[in-house]
């Protein structure tokens, strides 16, 4: 007879039942939403959800129900032309104080979202969104690396003992290093051609002083920009992805020499996007210039080498040039309070480097002030006199780019500090979060700017969703009907473990919160494909028994049994050929790898289990003349 042990029924049963409750949220779809977050100096509580309530009630707005989450309070409504007239309302009543944004958030059942059961999260062929393209300034790359190397050949000089008048960067690009006579020129051209590979280095007369000019090859300028744009990614992916802002599977593609492509599925408003990528929240810290401090605010005049900067309340503050080191240095960041003050404050972790330079600075400068500047490029529309927007050549809008600096805090050294310390001065907790997510991300290694952005409307994502489920729904019929009318019993067999396949594909994805796409459609179309030809596999295989004259409880076994093979070769090599699409790949490539990777695992389970199991309970107790097959 052919049974399942009953812990293995079991098991299969809790599988089926815990996958249809991981699927189930699929199908309650999604409600328009109006998402109200705070800005640094603001908060969200039971004030402002009350206030935003009593704004749409006056309105005569009406919506499904608010309430306060992760710090941001949401508003759903029944279609999309309530959500616009919402937001415009709120945003007029709230003002400028907090961010109006248009969302969609899911209508799943607050029961299965205690269990952390949610739909799948859709790509923006399907869903929707944001298209952002980001401009790297790599001219600042340039400035900020002929500033590192400056300081290299001081060193180089220093170590060398070859004496030198000064190190300035010259007008237009590069470095020039004067000397007072050729033999101390000719001597340290030599050192820097050997130390420092990456430049051009030639002689050149001014007036009457002997100096080198250098100059980064073309090759090392094209592998910095490269890095620069490899570096700028990986930091936006990290601040997109991070918890607190619930983008999950952001696509960021590079685009030529210098650009960079984001697209963010299922973002409606594109304002909280903004603030998170065209922030650069770089800190450098450096020290003050206590002696000229006080002359340098009176007269608003910095000697050289030094430069004035502004206090968050205004007032101004001399600091030495000279980075002592910056955001690159920092290797976590964690938002919390003072504990003897209550303030908000950012923890801060240095990596090594930066501990040795925090440890030599500050043991250094006991009873000197340093300064934590913030520093933040903004991108905002340019207009012309008469307040219309300025357009391009391709009638784009041109948006300049703004350097806003600010020193956050100058505290006095009072002892020498190591790899952790702790950032004060902050305004508020909304702040702190903010600084520290952005920190955590890591620095960009240039400031980027949007120079472009669209919302790709959800009338082609609906389209594509509807082609592609009628589609699976037309091929689903096609093959049932078939698998009844061809294999009968077991026809009907396979055909719930097709059913079942489906369903934990759907629930898996559900769970690890993948972004479902179009290629994602086609491999779960080529999934259920694959486990109707396991199917297949099986039921001849148990008709070929059945014909070579076995009884019909001894073909069932044969025909499990010896069609597993076939089937385990054929899904492992196809597996295989998946996992390498996914690491070769990119974007939609992966979604596609993704999707037929767990497919293949499901239809393993279902095709061989599940159908064995369903088998055995039909007929494996029975004494059986012929089976219906």
């Amino acid at each position: 007879m052919n049974k399942y042990p009953v812990w293995k029924y079991l098991l299969i049963l809790a599988i089926v039942l815990v996958g249809a409750i991981y699927a189930l949220p699929n199908l309650f779809g999604e409600y328009p939403a109006v998402q109200v977050s705070p800005t640094r100096t603001t908060k969200i509580d039971a004030a402002v959800l009350a206030r935003i309530e009593q704004t749409l009630k006056d309105a005569k707005l009406e919506y499904l129900g608010a309430d306060i989450e992760e710090g941001s309070a949401r508003v759903r409504f029944a279609d999309t032309e309530l959500q616009l007239k919402a937001r415009e309302r709120v945003a007029r009543e709230l003002g400028e104080g907090f961010t109006v944004a248009l969302n969609l958030v899911p209508a799943t059942p607050r029961w299965l979202d205690a269990i952390s059961a949610r739909p799948m999260y859709l790509g923006l062929d399907l869903r929707g969104g944001v298209h952002f393209l980001m401009q790297v300034d790599m001219r600042a790359v340039l400035k900020k690396s002929e500033e590192s190397v400056s300081s290299d050949l001081r060193r180089i000089l220093q170590k060398e003992r070859i004496r030198y008048l000064t190190v300035v960067r010259a007008e237009g690009s590069g470095v020039e290093v004067r000397f007072r006579d050729g033999e101390e020129r000719d001597k340290a051209r030599a050192v820097l051609r050997k130390e420092l590979p990456d430049l051009e280095v030639s002689e050149i007369m001014r007036g009457a002083e002997f100096a080198l000019a250098a100059h980064f090859k073309e090759q090392a300028l094209i592998g910095k920009a490269q890095r620069t744009l490899e570096q700028n990614m990986l930091v936006l992916r990290r601040r997109l992805t991070d918890e607190q802002l619930g983008v999950t599977e952001p696509v960021i593609q590079q685009q030529g020499s210098d650009r960079i492509v984001v697209q963010l599925p299922g973002v409606q408003d594109t304002a909280k996007a903004k603030a998170i990528l065209g922030r650069t929240a770089t800190l450098e810290i450096m020290l003050v210039d206590e002696e000229n401090n006080s002359r340098a605010v009176a007269t608003g005049y910095a000697p050289p080498g030094t430069k004035l900067y502004k206090m968050r309340d205004g007032r101004p503050i001399l600091l030495k040039g000279g980075v002592i080191y910056s955001g690159e240095n920092i290797e976590e960041a964690g938002p919390g309070f003072d504990s003897q003050t209550g303030r908000p404050i950012v923890s801060i972790t240095l990596d090594a480097k930066g501990a040795g330079i925090n440890q030599r600075v500050t043991g250094e400068n006991i009873g000197k002030r340093m300064a934590v500047i913030y520093i933040e490029i903004k991108s905002d529309p340019k207009f012309d006199a008469e307040g219309r927007p300025v357009l391009d050549e391709q009638g784009r809008q041109v948006r300049e780019s703004r350097r806003i600096e600010e020193v956050i805090t100058a505290p006095v050294i009072r002892s020498q500090l190591g790899k952790r310390f702790q950032i004060e001065g902050l305004e508020g907790t909304q702040e702190a979060n903010e600084l520290a997510l952005l920190l955590r991300a890591g620095a960009l290694a240039a400031p980027v700017s949007i120079v472009e952005e669209r919302t790709v409307g959800p009338s082609l994502g609906q389209e594509n969703i509807e082609q592609g489920i009628k589609a699976t729904w037309i091929g689903l019929v096609a093959v049932v009907v078939f698998m009844i009318v061809y294999y009968r019993a077991f026809g009907l067999i396979a055909n719930i473990s097709l059913f079942l396949n489906l369903v934990l594909l759907v629930a898996i994805l559900s769970i690890f919160q993948a972004t479902l796409t179009l290629p994602g459609i086609a491999g779960i179309l080529l999934t259920l494909g694959m486990a109707v030809d396991a199917n297949v596999l099986i039921n001849e295989r148990i008709r070929e028994e059945l014909r070579n004259g076995n009884s019909p409880q001894a073909s069932i076994h044969a025909g499990f049994q010896k069609a597993f093979a076939t089937i385990a070769d054929a899904n492992i090599t196809t597996l295989i050929a998946a996992v390498m699409l996914f690491y070769i790949g990119t974007g939609p490539i992966k979604g596609f790898a993704t999707t037929l990777s767990i497919g293949i695992l499901t239809t393993m389970f279902t095709a061989v289990m599940c159908s064995r199991a369903m088998a055995n309970l039909a007929f494996g107790s029975r004494r059986l003349e012929k089976l219906p097959v």
